[in-house]
Parts: C-alpha cells; structure tokens; sequence
C-alpha cells in the first residue's frame, strides 16, 4: 500500500528538489575558474572549441586562422617556420631553415565530412613529402559529445593514432576499420574524423604529387587526358592484350593456397585448394568497354552501340570476363551485389549490383577465346571514377573453413588505359566540360572545391556505418515492432494483468541496457536543436544517418506522435526514464514513501520543462554550440552516455534527480525534461485517442487519478495527453472488474436484475421441490364399475 505525504510536505519536498537542482546546473554550466585568463594566455584549444576562432563557414579556406595560434613544432616535428597558406586546395609550406619537410592543411578545406552535429570538425595535420602524417590537431569542433561528455584529451588521444601513418605508400582499404580503438560513446564523431583524415591525405598528396618520384610538388595541374570518343577502329583479341587494353591475372591453385597460408588461419591452412600447384585457379579479364575502339571490338558494332545509347554522359563501362573460379559468385542472387569483385581507384572504391549488369555469351574480338562467364557493367552513376587515371579490380576469394565459417583473401588486376585510347583535352574544353558538370573526371574538378570532390567520395560513411550495425538494427527494429503490436492489441494484453507488468518490466530493462547502456542510443533535446538549426542553414540527411539505431529511434518517435503523443518514446523507449523507473520500483518493494504532488502544484510545476526547452532553442538560434553547453540540464550523457563515468560534479546532478525520483516517481521526466516538452508541442497534432474512459471517470470515480504514476490525469477524469508516459496503468483498471468502481457497481446491478430460476419461487414461500412426483397405478385400488344389466 502506497503511503503518501500530506499537501504541504509535499509542496515544501518539491521545492526544495528544483531549488537544489537549479543550483547544481548553475554550477555545471558555469565556465571553470580561470577559463578565460587560461584562454588569453594561450590556450588554442579553448579560444577554438566555440567556434571562436577561424573564418566564417564559406569564407574561403581558414587554414589561415589557425596557424596564428599554433607553433610549428606543435603540428609538424622538426618544423621552425610554417609559411602562409597557398593553393587550392590550401596547404601550408614546413620548413626547417631553407629546407622544405612538408605540408600542414585543415581537412575541412579538403573534404566536406561533418560531425554528428552537422558542423566541420577542423583537424590540422603535418604531412611529410614522402606522404606521413607527422602531426595532427583537433583545432574546433561543435560535437557535443565531446562538448559536454567526453574529454577532448581521449579525442586527441585517438587522433594520434594516425600520426607515423602512410596512406600514400599503403592506401587503406575503403571501410577498413581505423587503426585505432573507437571511444565509446564517441563512434559517429571519431569516425568522421578518421574517415576525414584519410580522404585528405589521399587528395591532398594526389593534388600535389607527394610520394610520387620524379614529379615537381606544385599546385600546376598537369595535362588533362579524357577518353577518346572520335575512334572508330577495331583491333583483335591479341593486340588488346599486348597494348594493355585489356588487362589480365592468371592464377594457379598454388597462389591461392600460398595467400591463404599468408593469412595464418590454421582452418583456411587445412583446407587448401585441390589439384597440381600449376593448375588454373582462375582466368581473369577486364577492360573499359566505354572506350569506342575497345568497345567495338570486345562486344561488336551492334552491341556497343546499345551500349553507347544507354550510357549516361560521362559514364562508363567495364567488362570482366573468365575462366575457373567465379568472379559473379551466388551473393548478387540473393542480395544483388557481386561481392567478389570491386573497382578500387586512389581512396575511391565501388561494387556492381544486379541492376549494372548485363551477361554476354561471348566476346566478337578476333582470335578471343571461349569464357564460362563473360560479364557486362555499367558503372553506378553515383561512384566517383576516372576512366584516364589507373584503377584495379579486386577480386576476392573464398575458402569454406567449416558449415558456419569462411577465410577470405584478396587478389588484385591493374588496369590502366592506354595513351592510344586517350587524347589531351584542351583548355576549352576542360572549361566547358567542368561547366557542364561531366561526370568521371577528377581532374577537371580539381579546379573546382575540393571539399565537394571529397564529399562524393565513395562508399559514403554513414553507408559503412549502416552494413557494420545490421545486427542491431534487426535488433530495433524487433523491438518496435513488438511495441507496436502492444499498442494496438492493449485492451486485450492489460486484462493479463501479472503477464503485462512482467512484459513491461523486461522491456524497459532492455531499453536501459541495450538501448542506452549499449547501443548509447539515449535521444536528446540536443538532436532537436541540431536539427531545426539544419533546417535554417545546410540541411544534409547525411549528417543524421550517421547512427543508424538514433535514427531509427527518432523516426519511430516522429510517427509515434501522431498515434500515442511522446508516451510511446518516453515511457517505453527512453534509457533514463527506464531508469528512473526502475529504481522507483524497487524504492516501493523497500517502503520508501512516495509523495503525492497536489494537482496545482503539480501542473505549475510540469510547466518548467517547456520553459527551460524554450530558453535552449531561442540560445540555438543564437549559438548552437551555447545551447548545447546549456542542454547539461539532460543528465542522459552522465547516467546513460559515459555510465557515470565523469566529474563528480555530474555525477551527483544525476544522482539527485535519481534520488528524487525514489519519492516522486519519474520525477525529472515530469518537472524538468525539455526533450519531452519538445516532444509535447507537436505531439498536439495526434489524430487518435487509444485510452478509453468511463462516463463516470473523474465524476465521482477518482481511482485511475490517484493511481496514475505520472498524475497525467485530471481531477475530472481527462487524461493530459502531453503528460502521459503510455504505461497502460489507466487501461489495467479500466478493465479490472475487482478494482474498478464502475465495473464493480455494473456488476452488482446486473446481478440484481438477472432473471430468477425457475425454481426461484414466490419470496417468502418454502418450496421444498418442484418436481412433479409420479406414483405408479395400483390396479386394486381402482374404482370397479358395476354394470347394471343382469
């Protein structure tokens, strides 16, 4: 049995919680004592983190205005001078004396990758002239993860990871995950900054021929080739391969079996591949059909031309044909992507899918041989690809190890097209077609922003993101599924009353750990401000991809809203208000009294969430980064994001909302969130009304109003739609024939009008059967009948 405190305890008890808690977050958001004295003394990192310091977004290249406030040796070793800022994309000369060591960029002046809060995350980087990152430095950044939550000390920590790196000498492979550990709780934001480091290096030593032997380092581009398209000749199936027009790699059995023993995999070892070490494991063949002269003479006149035709401008086409091992595989039947194979092209790569492809039976080239598949592709319009500059085929080679497990290793074919098949575009032309957009020519867009070029690289980064989490999104998407299926068959599930508070519990111990604790999925004001802010500036879906199960959350939510209002999201799915949930339960089993906020108090008080909502997003409007910084009124970074794993001072903020809410039942939800108030305004659309009320609810039955956990509900029985967590607590009683007054009295007054038995009899008659009684006939006790004739 509930015991509650009277009125006035328990005004006094609330006031006293937010009078603490306003002056703990007073004390969270305040700057540190000699924060400002620290940041005109020098500290860089300070002066940036706001947004502080740089150019304006737009304004040009900003390399610039970060060198003032750093020293040479601090971003690039050995360094005594770094001279200004020069090119496009712009680099800044390292010197040591006379001598040149290097080049020092910003990557947002190279690639156009931005963070979780959809604004650049600036990363100065040391470049050696044989392509090492000697230095690298987080300069600004609007993340707040890493505002708020994180140390920007473990952030830097794992961007000097990628320092002694060498992409240029070892380039990675396209979704290879980074060299160093993720932080937890950081993964979107370090991957951005891994992924952008990566991609800046590889375009910023193509652009200036670092690594490259034999080449002057210097912005001038060099001449710009594209494909001839006036040939009209054939060649034969020899003289293709001698050019190199068509490109090829023989393996034998022994290759495969010396690749797969390289690996080290003892189950891959112990499965070699059968057959004589010089047997054919593969033939395999590949050209750029595109090409007129190659086109016409690997697939005929007719054949080209329809390719010709269905051909984008500026896109091309690849054919790969052979003999042996299949390079189609069986996965582009099930999901349609012929994983086997992949075009790789500098820190570019793409794979064909189902709706490229097109099967041939056979080549035209004279003197070709016969193939078991010979393979048609058109490359997808979206991948980055120059049909001038070198590239490989990657094929990839499996080993059966066991029923459950495979080895793989990897074989490449360079390809590059020879200068016959080309031709030097003139000036005129590079202008035109840089003008007119031409697809497939890196070259020409190098006068253009590079940050641009660095954005379509492929695949996209949330796209790794995406495959590398499919577990957990069959995993969310399961457990919305299910609650939806709660939602809609609720007057059939609340009836099992010991069955639903059981399901209920398991659900949100699932939501606190694996959605919280886990998958750090823990939704936040912060992602509404991110958001309507993206709406005024630069809105970009990419920047919301980046974590899927956020997303997929969030979109829940969104749809959410119109059926249950933000009880769907904030009763069910949200990790901390699991949490506060859950210990209220077990302060109940412990005695601990719970404090009934009268209802004037109570609404005057659940008024402060939509006023503190109101001052962050008029802060964002102004300054998002501000806004996040006041956003630490949320203790979800403390408690859920970094599992309180932070500065005492944010600790014990969490801790006494926790506290409490062991005597007021999810009391920061109620009083204090502006994620939920956020969620309250547009949840007025709702179009549907899911909890069902007696006409006597309210008028005179108060039970549903006292029991509620949230007091969502008025005194005169409507419940409050932007105060109702969906916990389905109303609708238990609702139909509860013991515990609701209504069904109860309905009950009796049935029983009172049912139609008597009918043995019933007359009242205050003794009826002792009604059965009719049959006495069998005694034919001597009979009548006689005398006749009266003689």
């Amino acid at each position: 049995m509930r015991r509650f405190a009277t009125p006035r305890q328990s005004r006094s008890n609330c006031l006293f919680w937010i009078a603490s808690l306003i002056l703990l977050w007073s004390c969270l958001i305040a700057p540190p004592a000699g924060a400002a004295s620290a940041s005109q003394a020098g500290g860089t990192q300070q002066a940036f983190k706001f947004g502080q310091g740089g150019t304006p977004l737009g304004a040009g290249p900003r390399l610039g205005a970060f060198l003032k406030n750093l020293k040479p040796g601090d971003i690039f070793p050995g360094a005594d001078r770094i001279g200004p800022p020069e090119g496009k994309p712009a680099v800044a000369r390292a010197y040591a004396g006379d001598k040149m060591l290097g080049y020092v960029y910003l990557t947002t002046d190279i690639v156009n990758t931005r963070g979780y809060s959809s604004k650049p995350i600036d990363v100065v980087v040391g470049l050696t002239l044989d392509g090492e990152i000697v230095g690298a430095k987080l300069v600004e950044h609007h993340e707040p993860i890493v505002l708020i939550g994180i140390p920007e000390s473990k952030v830097q920590a794992f961007i000097n990871g990628y320092v002694g790196k060498n992409y240029v000498k070892e380039p990675p492979r396209p979704g290879a995950p980074p060299p160093v550990d993720i932080i937890s709780g950081a993964t979107v934001t370090l991957m951005v900054i891994g992924d952008s480091l990566t991609r800046s290096v590889l375009a910023v030593a193509r652009h200036y021929g670092i690594g490259q032997e034999g080449q002057v380092q210097t912005a001038a581009a060099a001449e710009h080739r594209v494909v001839d398209m006036a040939q009209t000749g054939t060649e034969s199936w020899d003289a293709l391969l001698k050019s190199g027009a068509v490109g090829h790699l023989r393996l034998t059995v022994a290759d495969v079996n010396k690749a797969f023993e390289e690996t080290g995999r003892k189950g891959a070892i112990e499965h070699p591949e059968p057959g004589e070490p010089q047997d054919t494991f593969i033939d395999l063949y590949t050209a750029l059909v595109s090409a007129p002269a190659i086109g016409r003479s690997l697939l005929g006149e007719a054949e080209y031309n329809y390719l010709r035709d269905r051909l984008a401008p500026g896109q091309q086409a690849i054919l790969v044909a052979g003999n042996g091992y299949s390079f189609k595989g069986s996965g582009y039947v099930r999901g349609g992507v012929f994983d086997r194979i992949e075009i790789i092209q500098d820190e570019n790569s793409f794979r064909f899918t189902d709706l490229d492809h097109q099967r041939l039976a056979d080549l035209m080239a004279a003197g070709s041989p016969s193939f078991r598949e010979v393979a048609l592709f058109t490359v997808p319009t979206d991948a980055t690809f120059d049909p001038v500059e070198p590239w490989r085929l990657q094929l990839t080679v499996q080993r059966v190890v066991s029923v459950k497990e495979k080895a793989f290793t990897a074989f490449v074919l360079n390809y590059d097209l020879p200068k016959a098949f080309t031709k030097v575009e003139a000036p005129a032309e590079q202008a035109a077609s840089a003008a007119g957009g031409a697809a497939g020519a890196p070259a020409a867009a190098m006068d253009q922003d590079m940050g641009a070029a660095g954005e379509e690289a492929a695949p996209a980064l949330w796209k790794q993101i995406w495959v590398a989490k499919t577990v957990q999104i069959a995993i969310i998407s399961i457990a919305l599924l299910t609650l939806i299926m709660v939602f809609f068959f609720q007057n059939q599930i609340v009836k099992h009353e010991v069955f639903y508070k059981r399901f209920r519990t398991v659900f949100l111990i699932f939501t606190l750990f694996w959605i919280g604790w886990y998958a750090q999925a823990q939704l936040s004001v912060v992602n509404v401000l991110t958001f309507t802010t993206s709406l005024r500036t630069d809105f970009s879906w990419e920047y919301f991809l980046m974590d899927p199960i956020v997303f997929i959350l969030w979109i829940a939510t969104a749809m959410s809203l119109i059926f249950w209002n933000r009880g769907a999201f904030c009763g069910w799915l949200c990790p901390f208000g699991a949490l506060q949930e859950l210990t209220n339960q077990v302060a109940k089993k412990l005695h601990v009294p719970q404090i009934k906020v009268p209802h004037g108090l109570n609404t005057r008080l659940a008024g402060l969430k939509y006023l503190i909502f109101l001052i962050l997003f008029g802060i964002s409007l102004y300054e998002l980064g501000t806004a996040e910084k006041f956003a630490e009124v949320e203790p979800f970074k403390t408690a859920i994001i970094l599992k309180f794993v932070r500065d005492w001072p944010f600790v014990i903020f969490a801790a006494v909302l926790l506290l409490a809410g062991l005597f007021i039942e999810r009391f920061y939800c109620r009083y204090l969130c502006p994620l939920g108030a956020a969620l309250a305004i547009p949840a007025r659309l709702r179009i549907f009304d899911w909890l069902r009320r007696y006409k006597t609810c309210g008028n005179p039955c108060q039970l549903c109003a006292v029991d509620c956990p949230v007091q969502a509900i008025n005194p005169e029985g409507d419940i409050n739609p932007n105060e109702c967590i969906q916990c389905l607590n109303c609708q238990q009683l609702y139909n509860n024939e013991k515990r609701c007054p209504h069904l109860i009295q309905k009950n009796a007054k049935l029983k009172r009008h049912k139609a008597p038995p009918p043995d019933a009899g007359i009242p205050g008659e003794v009826v002792a059967s009604r059965k009719p009684t049959v006495r069998p006939r005694d034919p001597s006790a009979e009548p006689q009948t005398i006749s009266s004739n003689p």
